[in-house]
């Protein structure tokens, strides 16, 4: 069986350096908001090409701390893409605003900004592009707009971490940015974990008391805060596998380089990418009308794929909206995405594509 992620093999290779960042914790007797979390902001703040980091529980946690510190709550609306996973609109509704769907460009997948003015409205505080499957947003185009109504930008970073737009990481192309480290992720921890990045330092020292109860000084809680720390532990962990990043998204973008040569002349709609963009591949989506039937064959041919999303978050249960987004809808019924692991054999990769080949002929 080809793994849809090879998890395992991802972290075995780092296997004396984890042992060694879990002794070094285990010997600090310091396990909350020490320096292996102090460390780790600074490495992923300069990674980022941005003044500030604050390590967080989760990459829903990020964006919901946000959202928070900037004060958006009840009566307001945050733009924020129809096709995404939920936790972009999960963020919005829990403090209390009104997530407001803009469908996607067909051809990248992400916000398409030629639609966000017209869902602007005068409760309009925030914009949320995601960095979807590890391309980057049109961020100037988002930002553009952002300025001309006075709203804030928050990037949901979450599969995109290292990511360039125009030569520039993502991270630091609004205001503030979310990051997942999900295990699957790009950047991965061994459980869960999350960080916010921005140049804003009213932003980060106001994030800073969030995350720990409303506290900047032990024991005197100046708002109702939360309890969204990033592990110490976790922290050491992630220090040890972003110091290999960006080898690891070459080889990414190595392997999706074979998918697109390999797969060209396939029935697949293949992934497009603009040339302002450089994405890392957390996920290579393909597109088919029969994407459930060559999902089946691929299995039968042991080969693992997964569906990113199966159903838009504006049609799940928890929002259940009568408005339909025939984009997001009509991607939800088609994609499918292959196999993609950091120095996945090329044995492997050949095979999906002669797969690929075979059934999409």
């Amino acid at each position: 069986m080809i793994p849809f992620l090879d998890i395992k093999s991802v972290n075995n290779r780092f296997r004396k350096e984890l042992h060694a960042a879990l002794d070094r914790v285990l010997d600090s007797g310091w396990f909350v908001l020490g320096k292996e979390v102090e460390a780790f902001e600074k490495e992923f703040a300069g990674y980022c090409q941005v003044q500030y980091c604050m390590g967080v529980g989760n990459g829903l946690e990020a964006l919901h701390l946000v959202l928070q510190a900037w004060g958006v709550g009840p009566g307001d609306e945050v733009i924020v893409p129809s096709n995404t996973f939920i936790a972009t609109w999960l963020a919005v509704s829990q403090v209390g605003a009104t997530p407001v769907a803009v469908e996607p460009d067909p051809a990248t997948y992400n916000i398409d900004p030629l639609q966000i003015e017209a869902a602007i409205t005068p409760r309009t505080k925030a914009i949320i592009p995601v960095h979807l499957y590890g391309q980057p947003a049109d961020m100037d185009a988002v930002m553009s707009i952002a300025k001309k109504h006075g709203l804030k930008v928050l990037e949901d970073a979450a599969q995109a971490h290292g990511a360039r737009y125009r030569g520039k990481r993502v991270g630091g192309l609004g205001h503030a940015a979310a990051f997942s480290f999900y295990p699957g992720k790009n950047l991965g921890a061994l459980g869960d974990g999350g960080a916010i990045t921005t140049d804003d330092v009213q932003l980060a020292d106001k994030i800073k008391s969030l995350r720990n109860y409303g506290s900047a000084v032990k024991y005197q809680h100046d708002e109702k805060g939360f309890n969204s720390r990033l592990d110490e532990l976790q922290a050491a962990f992630l220090r040890v596998k972003l110091a290999v990043l960006d080898e690891d998204n070459a080889s990414r973008r190595t392997i999706a380089s074979a998918y697109l040569k390999g797969l060209k002349d396939c029935s697949l709609i293949l992934p497009q990418v603009p040339s302002w963009a450089e994405p890392v591949w957390h996920l290579f989506v393909v597109r088919s009308p029969k994407r459930d039937q060559l999902r089946e064959r691929l299995l039968g041919l042991g080969m693992e794929t997964l569906l990113h999303y199966p159903m838009p978050p504006h049609a799940q249960p928890a929002y259940g909206l009568s408005k339909s987004y025939p984009v997001a809808e009509e991607l939800s019924r088609e994609v499918l995405s292959l196999p993609l692991t950091p120095h996945m054999p090329e044995e492997n990769i050949n095979k999906v594509i002669s797969a690929c080949q075979m059934i999409g002929k």
